[in-house]
């Protein structure tokens, strides 16, 4: 009996059922698609060291999952809390023909049961197909060959999908006979009959508190833009965001006061159409209203900072190996140690290492019985230089003190690298950037960090002058000009000063570099003469006096820049689609409780002579102001979240920022403005039903 009944009530229910059934599938799928990357992946052909970086992913990817069931449970929760206020007056008619609670518990335990086995099995389903996409997807970011393709079923990951949705389950389960038997008779009859009553707000108080909530936000958003350098630690980073997320609720909050007022003092527009009662419907909940919406608007930043931040870190680090990669590798060794004794002595070199310290790369490989050079087709050798007396305290120059209390943590006593003009001549020359000339008296400076390029751009654009070596040198541009030495796939060039060969002192060489491009082009053999080179310091006792080359290879650098993108994209895609579907859920779910316990009300329009498509208009409204309000100040939040994103990922550079954008535009319009239409057409066939 109680059995049928349940199956019965499951049918008849099925349009109320709709949205929490898409939520569940989607909630699902997703996690199973993310917790069986580790199935697809083996399908790929890649490097020890891509694969390490694979399993260093998969590894947060199940950490981050157990943060994401979280957020599905508690969604699941909400989505129930919603079923059973829709079904109090059926509750309360149960109760008046005698049936107990325990038995009610019971109906809709079997209820959440079929429900989760039916979402759980479809959820499944879906993710295993759309496995199967994201197996290509995988295979294109790791730049693989799928001739191992094959279709993939991740057992792991549908065992690790069932152990947690059985435990959400079963904590809504337990969450829902709980509350059956807390519930009294008059309040499931009378529940969709109560509204929360309107107060009008002090206008003034509202305006006010809206003003201070700008004021403060706007203070936010200037601290992590153009203050983003002074933040030093994690708490000069928390503050910006404690201030952005009190004065959202606060603007919520006065704007709850605000609206209707200016609405009702707006008579042309209050009364026509059915404006009024549509205000009056979003007022009736406003007290309910403003912290969700709050959460669901803070959400929704995070979203759409975080999708538009891991793409573009994904898309520009991609472009940044054509750019900041262009030949195969790039040896270096520090010398003349010596000089600075007692500091690398504190880093753990020895004195035979620091007393040896006068060989280049090609000469330091020669001592260990390896001749590199024979392995490149092209190579050159070029040289920096530090003094103790060129430093940021002088390259800065009046704006010293200016750049010294806006951006305190920088070490401003390291010396300043500098480089030969013709050598960095023969750099360009190979990366296929562009060349310089100097005259006698005339310095210049190349970076690429462009936190860093602006702050050195004060100087000169000052046109600050340079004593070095008996030399004064003045700038010949009044901007940093764009270049780079090491190779990296990120931009790391803080600053490098060009001067005349001529001014140099030999004695102040610092650094060598040895940097070409290797006589083969496979692969394999690339990777062959790498692993000779990293093996030369296994067991040779030379490694105790002799510094062995440090560098940078494409082919290392390519693979760590693959690996770290797309774990990056992929931890961001997960968490940003979750909380895009927990934020549009939510929202949806509250609106079909709202058009549930407003039947009544739409009736009584229908009595008055309202006709269907004023209402469904009003309805639509209604339901657009919800899903439009946090949605608006969480894009506002998200110029500055993402202006602020652009400051810290600078160092991968942000030339994909675009591309970024409409992905993640794209994201919202199907997965937030897909909940805004179901959550409509279901608010529609419920305020139809008939009594």
């Amino acid at each position: 009996m109680l059995c049928k009944l349940s199956f019965k009530n499951i049918k008849k229910s099925i349009k109320d059922y709709a949205i929490y059934f898409f939520t569940l599938i989607l909630g699902v799928a997703i996690f199973y698609v993310f917790n069986a990357l580790d199935s697809q992946t083996v399908m790929i052909n890649v490097s020890s060291s891509t694969a390490e970086l694979i399993d260093l992913m998969m590894t947060i990817l199940s950490s981050v999952s157990v943060f994401v069931s979280f957020i599905l449970g508690f969604l699941i929760i909400y989505a129930s809390r919603f079923l059973m206020k829709r079904r109090n007056k059926e509750f309360g008619i149960y109760l008046t023909l005698g049936m107990s609670k325990r038995k009610i518990s019971f109906i809709l335990f079997l209820e959440t049961l079929l429900i989760g086995i039916l979402s759980l099995f479809v959820g499944l389903v879906f993710g295993v197909l759309l496995s199967q996409i994201m197996s290509l997807v995988v295979a294109n970011m790791f730049e693989a060959n799928l001739t191992k393709f094959s279709f993939v079923f991740s057992t792991s990951a549908c065992i690790k999908t069932i152990f947690y949705f059985s435990i959400m389950y079963l904590l809504v389960m337990i969450f829902n006979t709980i509350s059956v038997s807390k519930c009294r008779l008059i309040d499931l009859l009378n529940g969709s009959k109560k509204a929360e009553k309107i107060k009008l707000k002090n206008p003034y108080l509202c305006i006010f508190i809206f003003i201070v909530s700008c004021i403060v936000l706007g203070k936010a958003y200037h601290m992590v833009t153009v203050e983003f350098l002074s933040l030093q630690d994690v708490k000069d980073a928390i503050k910006p965001i404690l201030m952005g997320a009190v004065s959202t609720f606060f603007i919520f909050w006065s704007l709850s006061g605000l609206l209707l007022r200016i609405c009702m003092s707006i008579k042309g527009f209050y009364y026509k159409g059915l404006n009024s009662f549509t205000l009056r419907q979003f007022s009736s909940k406003i007290n309910t209203t403003v912290f969700s919406t709050t959460i669901i608007c803070l959400m929704l930043f995070i979203t759409i900072c975080l999708l538009s931040a891991c793409l573009t870190m994904k898309n520009s680090m991609n472009a940044n190996i054509r750019e900041l990669a262009p030949v195969d590798a790039d040896f270096s060794i520090i010398m003349n140690m010596d000089r600075y004794y007692d500091d690398f002595r504190s880093m753990g070199f020895n004195d035979a290492q620091i007393k040896n310290s006068h060989y280049t790369v090609k000469e330091m490989f020669e001592l260990y019985d390896f001749d590199i050079t024979s392995y490149f087709k092209n190579y050159i050798e070029v040289n920096l230089y530090t003094t103790p007396d060129l430093t940021m305290n002088h390259t800065l120059g009046s704006k010293l003190e200016m750049v010294r209390t806006n951006f305190p943590f920088l070490d401003y006593d390291d010396p300043e690298a500098i480089m030969k003009i013709s050598d960095y001549n023969q750099v360009a020359r190979l990366y296929g950037k562009k060349e310089y000339s100097l005259e006698e008296d005339q310095y210049m400076i190349i970076a690429d960090f462009k936190s860093m390029v602006e702050i050195r751009n004060l100087a000169l654009k000052n046109h600050e002058t340079l004593s070095l070596f008996g030399n004064t040198l003045s700038p010949k541009y009044d901007s940093c000009q764009d270049g780079f030495l090491e190779m990296s796939s990120n931009h790391i060039n803080t600053g490098i000063i060009l001067v005349p060969d001529n001014i140099i002192d030999e004695e102040y060489l610092y650094e060598n570099h040895l940097i070409g491009n290797y006589k083969t082009s496979d692969p394999e053999e690339i990777m062959e003469i790498e692993n000779q080179i990293n093996q030369l310091d296994g067991d040779n006792p030379k490694v105790n006096e002799y510094l062995l080359p440090g560098g940078s290879t494409k082919l290392a650098i390519r693979e760590a820049t693959v690996g770290l993108s797309a774990m990056v994209t992929f931890i961001g895609l997960y968490l940003g689609v979750i909380f895009l579907i927990s934020s549009a859920a939510i929202l949806g779910l509250k609106e079909l409780s709202e058009s549930s316990d407003n039947k009544e009300r739409f009736q009584m329009l229908r009595k008055i002579g309202a006709d269907e498509k004023m209402i469904t208009k009003a309805l639509f409204r209604q339901i657009a102001i919800f899903f439009l309000l946090p949605l608006i100040l969480a894009l506002i939040h998200s110029i500055f979240g993402i202006m602020f994103a652009v400051k810290v990922l600078e160092v991968f550079g942000t030339n994909e920022l675009l591309p970024s954008i409409i992905a993640t535009a794209i994201f919202l319009i199907l997965i937030y403005g897909g909940y805004f239409f179901i959550t409509y057409f279901c608010s529609k066939n419920i305020i139809k039903e008939k009594y």
